[in-house]
């Protein structure tokens, strides 16, 4: 069973890897005219949307996984919150990223979104290399 949760938890690590990617997609939604916009960021939503589902994988994968182990406690601690960091930031961002697809069918300017979304695509970006380094490197007792 545990070989399988650990399946699971890197299937679903690499869905988040979406996360890695995000930034560089945000940087190309400025540079596209408005009908490139509005289809680039109608996929990030999806996109978005998609990586939630795979927190919740990796919630119930790894906290199968916490519990077959002796981790310490900070590392427990410390990968629960940058977990849930992630997946704050994530759901978060998701209103800016549909706010540029309706603002680009009103046919107002998604800059102010769009600079929110790159933001929030940076933070999310350094959450994720941190919490992989965690996970490759855990403390135990």
């Amino acid at each position: 069973m545990t070989q399988i949760m650990v399946f699971l938890h890197v299937l679903g690590a690499g869905g988040l890897g979406f996360y890695l990617i995000l930034p560089f997609l945000v940087g190309r939604a400025s540079r596209l005219a408005g009908a490139g916009q509005q289809g680039l960021a109608e996929g990030l939503v999806t996109g978005n949307r998609i990586a939630q589902y795979f927190l919740i994988l990796q919630f119930l994968t790894g906290g199968y996984l916490i519990s077959k182990a002796d981790y310490t406690v900070a590392w427990m601690i410390l990968s629960i919150v940058l977990f849930l960091a992630i997946a704050a930031l994530g759901g978060i961002q998701t209103k800016p990223l549909k706010g540029i697809v309706s603002q680009i069918q009103a046919g107002q300017s998604a800059t102010a979104n769009i600079a929110k979304v790159r933001m929030f695509s940076f933070i999310l970006l350094a959450l994720y290399v941190v919490i992989l380094y965690f996970m490759v490197n855990p403390f135990f007792e």
